[in-house]
């Protein structure tokens, strides 16, 4: 069994080879990738970089200020869209794929069958979006299975709550504001009686909240906390209707948004009924909430769920100089009994980019926390697309603003991916001697995660509590741990200074027990898996390990204890 290293990529940005755009550029000047420009070279190139799995981001069909009434696609009201090309959170037709992703629109469903397959036939997997708490405010699905109703066709606009409405109702509330000040036609959009906005705005939006979505009823009424899931809430069977959908057109895994704003119960009835008749799908969640994480895996059935407020948190901080690498000790600690079932990433469309000036501002300074993130357990690991360029997110492109991240609401072309693409080519001839050198270390330390049985399988050992700070050793800036199995172990030291680092490592007689490692005083042979470099080690517990750390990188050190 592998270990899942997921690549997330919007299709939007990622074959988009238009060399200037403009801000706030309609897809006519600025152009947008499509399903087919993920060709078998660029899996294959995406595969060389250890990726197992592909979410597409952005697949299911969404708001977007571009004009496909011509295609029979009902036109969204400018006031309910954010940017131009529009979020792929504000979804309109759960049943459908995004226009802007086709070449040919009125095969777009086809075009991404013929991805699926091509992404499977370069050896990886498929993940997509399913956005289970909310709807865009123009939702009418022209591809819904016959029998099938739209969210709200059956629904009482009278009452605020009702188990078998999909909305909440506000009365003689209004959606008439001017939400984006630069938007001329913004008072003319007209929604009576308001509905409830995604991020549980009970009255009218503003700019800040998710104007473009209407939340939907999973059964819960927010007015008195009460809930009503039996009968089954007519929600629920709509969106298992859908889940079993795209189950049904090949994909691996749903990777599903904010899940803590539906309830369990419903997680806790769909997700066996999926698993029964594909037991190969998983099930990712996003989620920030850590006390109810259990929850949500034991009881709702969860694969995976974001590691976000923890690891990725805590890396962030001893990255930047606000925290002591002695913290990741407890960021583990916390989710030990449920390590498994968390994904780590360093960044996604929501996080601002390694980078960019609000992060680290140079991505070789989150080296030590890539290793980290990526080696410390068996968990999956997610990067994204750019991110092993060092792409720094400080573009202008419109909605967003330069605000380190990488739009999700405007057609751009990311400058990063544009090179590597080079006419389709995905090779490096445009690269900067400083990406090739990211790429490669990305690609060396996700490679690794599964060519080595001890990262892949292995146990894991913190050895930060044998190792207090000292001249010897600065458990500020330094982390050290062991991986192993009964045939491999693996120290694994990295360091978040600005220097490099000659450390002493002590390696306590009860990591030796539990790896069943025999303490030897002779010399062994060990090697340096980053760089491959060969040495004979002293590996006993009567003596500490004095090693070499480069400044914000680590030491992956393969020991031969057999």
């Amino acid at each position: 069994m592998s270990r899942i290293i997921i690549y997330q990529m919007l299709p939007r940005l990622f074959g988009n080879t238009t060399e200037q755009c403009i801000e706030n550029g309609t897809i006519e000047q600025n152009g947008c990738g499509k399903f087919n420009d993920i060709t078998p070279t660029a899996l294959k190139a995406i595969r060389n970089l250890g990726v197992t799995h592909i979410w597409y981001t952005g697949v299911i069909e969404h708001t977007t200020r571009t004009d496909y009434t011509r295609y029979g696609i009902e036109s969204t009201h400018p006031a309910t869209v954010k940017g131009n090309a529009g979020s792929p959170y504000a979804i309109k037709d759960y049943y459908d794929t995004d226009p802007d992703l086709a070449v040919n629109i009125d095969k777009r469903r086809e075009e991404y069958q013929a991805l699926i397959k091509r992404t499977h036939q370069a050896g990886m997997k498929v993940i997509m979006d399913f956005i289970p708490n909310h709807v865009a405010r123009h939702y009418k699905s022209d591809n819904r299975p016959a029998g099938t109703f739209d969210f709200g066709q059956n629904d009482d606009p009278g009452a605020f709550f009702m188990g078998h409405n999909n909305f909440y109702y506000l009365g003689e509330q209004s959606y008439g504001c001017n939400i984006d000040a630069k938007d001329t036609a913004a008072d003319a959009y007209e929604e009576h009686p308001l509905r409830a906005t995604g991020n549980d705005c009970f009255g009218t939006p503003s700019r800040n909240d998710w104007y473009d979505t209407a939340k939907l009823n999973y059964g819960i009424d927010y007015r008195t906390g009460n809930h009503q899931f039996c009968p089954i809430p007519d929600t629920w069977v709509k969106m298992l209707k859908i889940l079993k959908y795209w189950a049904s057109q090949g994909i691996d895994g749903f990777r599903c948004d904010m899940i803590e704003m539906t309830p369990v119960e419903f997680w806790k009835w769909a997700v066996p009924k999926i698993k029964e008749e594909y037991p190969h799908i998983i099930f990712i969640g996003e989620i920030y909430q850590p006390h109810i994480y259990r929850t949500f895996i034991y009881d709702g059935g969860f694969d995976y769920l974001y590691d976000k407020v923890g690891l990725y948190d805590t890396l962030r901080s001893v990255i930047n100089g606000r925290a002591s690498a002695n913290s990741i000790t407890y960021a583990l600690q916390s989710t030990a009994d449920i390590r498994n079932h968390m994904l780590t990433f360093l960044e996604n469309h929501d996080e601002q980019r390694i980078a960019s000036d609000f992060f680290a501002v140079s991505p070789q300074r989150a080296y030590a926390a890539l290793i980290v993130s990526a080696t410390t357990g068996i968990e999956p690991f997610m990067l994204y697309a750019g991110q092993e360029l060092g792409e720094r997110g400080m573009d202008k492109e419109g909605y967003s603003g330069v605000d380190g991240r990488t739009t999700i609401f405007d057609y751009w072309s990311v400058q990063t991916l544009r090179r590597w693409n080079n006419s389709g080519k995905f090779n490096d001839e445009q690269l900067t001697e400083t990406e090739k050198d990211i790429q490669s270390y990305y690609s060396k330390v996700l490679t690794l995660c599964n060519s080595e049985s001890a990262l892949r399988e292995g146990r894991f050992y913190d050895l930060q509590y044998a190792n207090p700070c000292s001249k010897h050793y600065d458990s500020n800036r330094i982390y050290s741990y062991l991986r192993g199995t009964e045939d491999e172990l693996i120290l694994i030291a990295v360091n978040f200074g600005d220097h490099e680092s000659n450390t002493k490592i002590c390696i306590p007689h009860e990591a030796f027990a539990y790896f069943s490692v025999y303490e030897t005083e002779e010399k062994i042979k060990a090697t340096e898996l980053l760089t491959n470099h060969e040495q004979h080690i002293i590996f006993t517990p009567n003596k500490p390990l004095e090693i070499n750390i480069p400044a914000n990188g680590g030491v992956i050190l393969k020991i031969r204890t057999k």
